[in-house]
């Protein structure tokens, strides 16, 4: 068992060795033994016994010591340790590449100079967390918003903790701080912020963040006494682009309006879309409400502006309503849904224009609520019915065509015109129905006028802007004329100049295959938009309607005569059919005559009449004026 040379020491592990064989060990010289169980029992030199104590508490520490860099080692966290006077007494790896600091050239450097943090937000010097541990004899966290800058200047976001380190008498000898990276932690959590309050479209505030911000303008603007304006924004007829673009087109629309309202307003302003095609702007600092409006006239004159959509053109409109603080309401609630009222009455007033809020708008919005309700139903209801006004030749008074006019009557109630309604209906998503409600019924009602032995008309139907832009226009159209047996050369679809100008490639094309079913078309209100002779010339049209607008001050107004005259003749270089609308006296009729307008429609002629009164026109014909 100790064969071994008497000058080689000899290493016995173990508690429970044999006492003889224990001394024997001894008596060879042996140093290198653990012999806990026995060393009060062997009659050992004083210095020996103190010399194996020594060794083992020795061995012990150095498995402990190694013991802790491998764990220190294997955290995924940074370890940073220093002695009472803030000097580096330890990193480990982590730590290192963190800190860009390699550990034997950080021992004994000062703490601030391997450990350089910053407050995030003010970029200041964070407060040394050694110090504040030290001082306060207990764990504390890092500054919020903490970053560490590498020794290469490369910075990090870190979050952690710092704490004193005490002797065994409870001294504090130095310091720990532990800090792992939080850079991708807190830049989703950012990203997951600002997704939250912003749209995903736009990248504007959405409506949560908005009403924040509005809540902060109307306490900054009560302390300093001056109002604040909300400004409610809606693209008019928006809908169509995304049915006839695609949502694509139509979102890539949305972000260059935000763009050009961004540009528009100040940096203390905000901008916000509320979903759809509403917006909504904060001016936080006015001094007179005149401030607002003055706003309103330049974000609609920016937006109206052609905007470049996958290489083509488009144009859109917009209404806006505007609310004022104190005034129009003294919450952010109040005043957007104040400025919203606003907004819808700009577009009962026209649209592509601004009104402020008053106070009887909030019964006009009751009943705007109710009709929108009650216009749900009237479909199903059967509350829709046609007028039918005659086209005449003015020279000899005979009638050449008929235009269908839609009308509602509610039970109990007197007729509700389209202008009333058909807004309404075009805001709601209902006008496609009643569109296509309109035109099966004209052109059932013409089969059976030519049927009942009436000479055969062509019978003129309105189409909304929203309709014609509906993916399947043209084929419910082809279906209609199929089902109620009317010829195509019979139907005369009406747009207006709007239509025309918005997307014109697509416009054309949709007017060509209509033209190819042998259906008529006529332009609507001329005069109001923007067509000139070379743009009317893409277009297959037959009939140009001169707006009741210049009809109606044609013997007053020496300009709207002009322009009455211009329109004639533009109709007739190119070979277009030319009826002038709302003819209302023999003056007006006299004046179209001398200029050679062919046809005409109005009072002076006929009120729009039901089916049976139509019929009974069409037999006696037009001998006298109606009324």
């Amino acid at each position: 068992m100790f064969s071994a040379a008497p000058d080689v020491p000899i290493l016995i592990l173990g508690g429970n060795i044999p006492e003889a064989l224990a001394k024997e060990a001894v008596r060879r010289g042996a140093q290198d033994y653990l012999l806990p169980d026995h060393l009060d029992s062997y009659s050992l030199p004083r210095a020996l016994r103190n010399g194996i104590e020594r060794k083992i508490v020795e061995d012990a520490l150095y498995v402990e010591k190694e013991r802790a860099v491998v764990t220190l080692n294997s955290i995924g966290d940074a370890v940073l340790c220093t002695d009472i006077s803030g000097k580096i007494t330890y990193l480990n790896l982590v730590a290192e590449s963190m800190t860009g600091w390699r550990r034997e050239e950080a021992i004994g450097q000062r703490l601030a100079e391997v450990f350089k943090i910053i407050d995030g937000a003010s970029r200041k010097t964070a407060r040394d967390p050694m110090e504040m541990a030290v001082e306060q004899n207990r764990t504390v966290g890092l500054t919020v918003n903490c970053v560490l800058i590498r020794r290469d200047g490369f910075e990090s976001a870190i979050e952690d903790s710092a704490a004193p380190i005490h002797d065994r008498a409870g001294r504090v000898i130095g310091a720990v701080i532990v800090f792992h990276d939080v850079s991708a932690a807190r830049a989703m959590s950012i990203q997951m912020t600002h997704s939250a309050q912003h749209d995903l479209v736009t990248n504007l505030p959405n409506r949560l963040l908005l009403n924040d911000r509005i809540s902060q303008a109307i306490a900054l603007a009560h302390r300093q006494k001056r109002p604040l304006a909300v400004l409610f924004l809606d693209l008019d007829r928006f809908k169509y682009i995304n049915d006839s673009l695609g949502h694509a087109a139509g979102d890539k629309l949305l972000q260059s309006v935000a763009k050009r309202l961004l540009a528009g307003v100040r940096g203390s302003d905000t901008v916000s879309r509320q979903g759809g095609d509403e917006f909504i702007v904060l001016l936080s600092e006015i001094s007179h409400p005149e401030d607002a409006a003055t706003s309103a006239k330049k974000i609609l004159l920016s937006v109206s502006a052609p905007h470049s959509i996958g290489g083509q053109d488009l144009h859109i409109d917009g209404s806006m309503g505007i609310s004022v603080y104190p005034g129009d309401g003294e919450d952010a609630e109040t005043l957007i849904k104040n400025a919203d009222m606003a907004m819808y009455h700009a577009k009962e007033s026209g649209r592509n224009n601004f009104q402020f809020f008053k106070a009887e708008m909030n019964r006009k919005a009751v009943e705007r609520q109710f009709l929108e309700g009650s216009l749900r139903r009237a479909l199903e209801r059967e509350e829709f019915l046609l007028h039918y006004q005659p086209k005449v030749n003015l020279d000899t008074g005979e009638i050449t065509g008929v235009e269908a006019l839609v009308r509602w009557q509610q039970p109990d109630r007197e007729l509700i015109p389209p202008a009333q309604f058909v807004p309404i209906a075009e805001d709601c998503g209902l006008i496609v129905k009643i569109g296509r409600w309109v035109l099966r019924e004209a052109c059932r009602q013409g089969r059976a006028w030519q049927d009942a032995g009436l000479p055969p008309l062509p019978i003129a139907v309105n189409v909304s802007a929203v309709e014609f832009r509906h993916k399947d226009f043209v084929e419910s159209v082809r279906t209609i004329l199929s089902e109620t047996g009317l010829e195509a050369q019979y139907l005369e679809l009406e747009v207006t100049e709007g239509v025309l100008m918005d997307d014109a490639e697509s416009t054309a094309s949709i007017l060509r295959e209509l033209k190819m079913m042998g259906v008529h078309l006529a332009v609507d209100h001329f005069g109001t938009g923007y067509s000139s002779l070379s743009y009317l010339r893409q277009f297959p049209i037959d009939v140009l309607k001169i707006d009741r607008s210049f009809v109606n001050q044609i013997t007053a107004d020496p300009d709207d005569s002009t322009i009455v005259n211009a329109i004639i003749n533009m109709g007739k270089s190119l070979k277009h059919l030319v009826v002038a609308e709302s003819i209302e006296t023999q003056l007006q009729r006299a004046y179209l005559q001398t200029q050679s307008c062919a046809e005409g429609q109005g009072y002076l002629f006929s009120r729009p009449l039901a089916a049976a009164q139509f019929a009974q026109l069409l037999q006696s014909g037009i001998t006298t004026v109606v009324h």
